[in-house]
């Protein structure tokens, strides 16, 4: 065997991991490799690269049901969709520019495996609530298989959920099944300028909790609004996004105009002006420029209500912006080679949530926790779904947490 295995169909796939069982060995994980500096840096003895599993296998628009090779590109999913006017709901980013990547790269294996959604995670949820069934092969080399192709198909335990956001520490996956939706007939975004992150929070919970049906809602500080695209004026914007067929969303964006007065002035950006903005915050463009790469990235899921709070406890040189309403923060620290965990941990134990360390150079990921630290009942936990997929720890080994 070489550093390299590329295999092309399951039963290599099985032998490649018989072979590092055999042998001790260990194995990293890759599809594109886009997101390969996601996660601690781990010291594997071999690459299984799954890039040669392409292909949509399966794609019934009526039935809203798409199965594909792991390794199959996200943007041909992407495109097929669109020619039959249908979308992941989820609405999953490309982390390849946040880390120095070129676009479009991610397959549908890695948006799985790393859990991803984007700015419509707030209604729709993350990949894992769209996520059917899946072929694998775990850590015993064997080949399992889960869920199915249609969304009622379980009894007992949901078994493909455990794949969702496991950075491949538990098995290759070979295919995937996913649930679809129609794309919606158009959409508006609502943006009211010049508020603070304490009133954002505040107006953003409002929209959220009202009739409008909201489908994103994200608050972009002065400090990086001028990264995003669509915006009237490079001034902090709370923006709220409202979709559907036309005339829903002619009269949800007036009443949303009218129920944001109090916050102050508000207007409406046209579907070509929406789909600019939202596209800039699911691409974390603020980040994502390249002046912008050298800077340690963390992502912060809190309660929306405390988002601003807990912006204030980090550094105050730090940038960042506020998308899922406040649940979801994205900071950037003010050094190079300084990720300030420290500050980050200590605001997320007061505020409560999870911080995840995106992006920093390899040393950095190995020097601090770059995933929330479990409590000891939760560790034991994750260490026992490690071990009954993977005992030996083949694949990516300490990729989220050392010994898991």
């Amino acid at each position: 065997m070489t550093d390299l295995l590329k295999p092309t169909d399951i039963p290599q796939v099985e032998e490649a991991v018989r072979w590092a069982l055999g042998n001790d060995k260990t194995l990293e994980l890759i599809g594109s490799g886009s997101k390969r500096t996601l996660g601690r840096p781990s010291q594997t003895d071999a690459t299984l690269d799954l890039s040669a599993f392409t292909g949509v296998t399966l794609y019934e628009p009526d039935e809203l049901i798409l199965s594909a090779r792991a390794g199959t590109p996200l943007a041909e999913i992407e495109k097929l969709l669109d020619d039959n006017n249908q979308q992941l709901d989820f609405e999953p980013m490309d982390y390849g520019p946040l880390l120095g990547q070129p676009a479009g790269q991610g397959t549908i294996g890695g948006v799985v495996a790393t859990n991803l959604s984007g700015p419509r995670r707030i209604k729709a949820g993350a990949a894992r609530d769209h996520f059917l069934g899946v072929n694998a092969v775990t850590g015993r080399g064997e080949a399992i298989k889960s869920g199915g192709r249609v969304v009622k198909n379980v009894t007992g335990y949901d078994l493909c959920k455990v794949f969702a956001g496991s950075f491949g520490t538990l098995g290759a996956m070979t295919d995937v099944t996913i649930k679809v939706l129609p794309k919606p007939e158009t959409e508006a975004t609502v943006v009211i300028e010049g508020l603070d992150d304490a009133q954002a929070c505040a107006a953003m919970a409002t929209a959220l909790g009202s009739s409008c049906d909201v489908s994103a809602a994200a608050h972009l500080p002065d400090h990086v609004a001028s990264y995003f695209d669509g915006l009237p004026k490079a001034e902090a914007a709370t923006v709220l996004r409202l979709e559907g067929v036309a005339p829903s969303v002619v009269h949800r964006t007036q009443m949303l105009v009218t129920l944001m007065q109090p916050f102050g002035p508000a207007l409406a950006l046209d579907e070509a002006g929406s789909k600019k903005v939202w596209r800039s915050v699911r691409q974390v463009a603020p980040f994502a420029a390249e002046s912008a790469r050298a800077r340690p990235l963390w992502r912060i899921s809190t309660a929306p209500a405390q988002a601003h709070r807990l912006v204030d406890l980090i550094t105050p040189a730090a940038q960042m912006f506020y998308d899922w309403g406040g649940g979801l923060v994205w900071v950037a620290m003010p050094f190079e080679n300084e990720a300030d965990a420290g500050s980050i941990r200590r605001a997320v134990a007061e505020t409560g949530g999870h911080a995840t360390l995106v992006r920093a150079p390899a040393a950095l990921r190995a020097s601090v926790d770059v995933f929330q630290p479990q409590e000891s009942g939760l560790a034991a936990l994750s260490k026992r779904v490690k071990d009954s997929f993977d005992p030996k720890a083949v694949f990516n080994p300490g990729r989220m947490w050392a010994g898991v």
